[in-house]
């Protein structure tokens, strides 16, 4: 332990050193120099606006550039968030065509004059990345109809951004944003076309972040579902990019899209709604479904497992069950310690949850999110079945994480199973969980059976087994203290295990993006001393 803390004070130390020489180096003349080395090229392909509908949010009502306050746009009081959207230039997306081209690239010039050295705000990697794409892809506002001065700054402006990103990205931890600065250096490469270093450099970068973060299965290592939402749109965007441009697309591309795609119609297509997994909270893919309808781009997916969920369904019922492992390194950013947590969703309407994601990594809420208390599975001694470390970001990532021991999946038209276990409590209380949930369509009935198997038993252990509610549903413990009644919209179910207490507790609830609901949780608690403790649990449609 003593030998732990040491390396990572002494990584802390170095990595705050490190950094620092890296930010004046990127200060210097030398790096000034290093990314100004710039090529005459011309700007070729115009990419169309419409294609970045599945990323850019577009507002219905278009605005013009004159209702801005131009003279005080750049104003250094804005705040963080309002800065970020200034010098990301997404909201070019938003203004009318009819606005004023001198205007928009009066401002383009401004920001160039203002920002033309690096600085660490405004050429902050992921804002570099968006206002690249964004730049290019509004040429009607930005670039058409102006003087070969302007045209020279533009290009110039384009290429020096690019340069800083080729330099940087190699050490963006963050997968997204290298996502991001891969498809913005495509774009150059593409927009650009008689050079070809930015092209072949994105592609090359492409090809490593495939490699990296994506398994051979075409699901993010993260097991992250909106990660996985996040690579298909920007893999299409980029395919969209060459075949508009009419240049040959790379076959790793198609192999990628057609790998994320299938995996996408499995967690999200087949079942149309969000389920709570590592990092996931709810959001409406109607949109991009719709894009996808449009761009000819059609995925099917029959299986009943994928990179650790299992999801059975019919008409009326789906059950999906976390059976995976923990998620490495910078990798396991957004996982949330729900090992063999499950959801049921009845007739659209969710009937066991998890708790859901708080996304934003300042926020204490975030690592709250995290914890197995939160997802609904069994927890030892109150401690999650993972642990987790601070990292010198916002954020944590897995520490000590779990593997899963066996899994069992059984589909027929009458009985459905899910089993597995884990060993995330292995190291500390010496036990493996292990959970089988089935289902018996005729009977609409759910039985559980959670098994806390222990390697020795020299001390009791104290364990929870926790079901999240919707915050729509209403429940109440009936008169034997046996059983709970759960009222889900016009629906009724009940809870029961008759050999441990079972309460009702109050919640939170993160299912929609960085907020939070109250909500009710069933739970089962208990202390054991056997070898193998046998928890069975039944919830039942009334």
């Amino acid at each position: 332990m003593i030998v732990k803390k040491f390396i990572d004070s002494f990584s802390i130390i170095y990595f705050s050193i490190k950094n620092h020489l890296i930010r004046i180096y990127q200060n210097s003349n030398l790096y000034d120099k290093k990314i100004s080395k710039t090529y005459a090229n011309t700007f070729e392909y115009k990419p169309s606006q419409y294609l970045l509908s599945s990323i850019v949010k577009y507002q219905k009502k278009k605005y013009k550039i004159e209702d801005f306050s131009l003279e005080s746009i750049w104003t250094k009081n804005v705040n963080s968030k309002d800065y970020k959207k200034l010098n990301n230039f997404f909201w070019f997306f938003s203004l009318d065509l009819k606005s004023s081209k001198k205007a928009v690239q009066s401002l383009i010039v401004n920001w160039i004059n203002n920002n033309n050295r690096y600085n660490n705000r405004s050429w902050d990697f992921d804002l570099t990345s968006k206002r690249i794409i964004s730049w290019l892809s509004n040429h009607e506002l930005t670039y058409d109809e102006k003087d070969e001065d302007y045209k020279n700054k533009f290009d110039s402006s384009i290429q020096k951004q690019t340069n800083h990103l080729l330099n940087e990205i190699k050490d963006t931890k963050i997968f997204e944003n290298k996502i991001i600065g891969c498809a913005a250096i495509i774009l150059t490469g593409i927009a650009y076309q008689n050079n070809k270093i930015y092209l072949d450099n994105g592609l090359l970068l492409l090809r490593k972040i495939v490699k990296t973060s994506i398994d051979n299965k075409g699901f993010p290592k993260s097991r992250n579902i909106k990660q996985l939402s996040f690579y298909l749109k920007y893999f299409i965007l980029i395919r969209e990019w060459f075949k508009e441009s009419q240049n040959t697309i790379p076959e790793f591309i198609d192999e990628t899209i057609y790998h994320l795609g299938i995996n996408y119609a499995f967690i999200w297509q087949n079942i149309n709604h969000n389920i709570l997994f590592n990092g996931n909270y709810i959001s409406n893919n109607d949109e991009f479904d719709q894009y996808l309808k449009r761009f000819n781009y059609i995925f099917k997916n029959e299986n009943k497992e994928i990179a650790g969920y299992a999801i059975l369904k019919n008409k009326k019922i789906i059950l999906a069950m976390d059976i995976g492992p923990s998620p490495v390194g910078f990798q396991s950013n957004d996982y949330q310690s729900g090992a063999l947590s499950f959801e049921i969703i009845s007739i659209g309407k969710k009937l066991i949850s998890n708790s859901g994601y708080f996304a934003n990594k300042q926020n204490k809420f975030n690592k709250l999110s995290k914890s197995t208390a939160l997802q609904s599975t069994l927890v030892i001694e109150d401690h999650s079945s993972c642990s987790f470390k601070k990292l010198k970001l916002p954020g944590y990532i897995v520490d000590q994480g779990l593997k899963i021991i066996n899994k069992n999946i059984v589909f027929e038209g009458n009985y459905w199973k899910i089993s597995a276990s884990h060993d995330g409590y292995l190291k500390k209380f010496g036990s493996i969980h292990e959970r089988e949930i089935e289902f018996y369509p005729e009977q609409i009935k759910f039985i559980g059976t959670d098994r806390i198997i222990r390697k020795n038993k020299d001390k009791n252990v104290k364990f929870d087994i926790r079901f999240h509610l919707d915050p729509g549903s209403k429940v109440m413990k009936t008169q034997d203290n046996k059983s709970i009644l759960i009222e889900l919209e016009n629906e009724g179910w009940k809870f029961s295990c008759d050999k441990f207490d079972i309460n009702i507790d109050n919640g939170l609830y993160f299912g929609n993006k960085n907020s939070y609901k109250e909500n009710r949780n069933i739970f089962i608690s208990g202390i054991t001393h056997e070898t193998e403790q046998v928890i069975k649990w039944e919830i039942i449609r009334l």
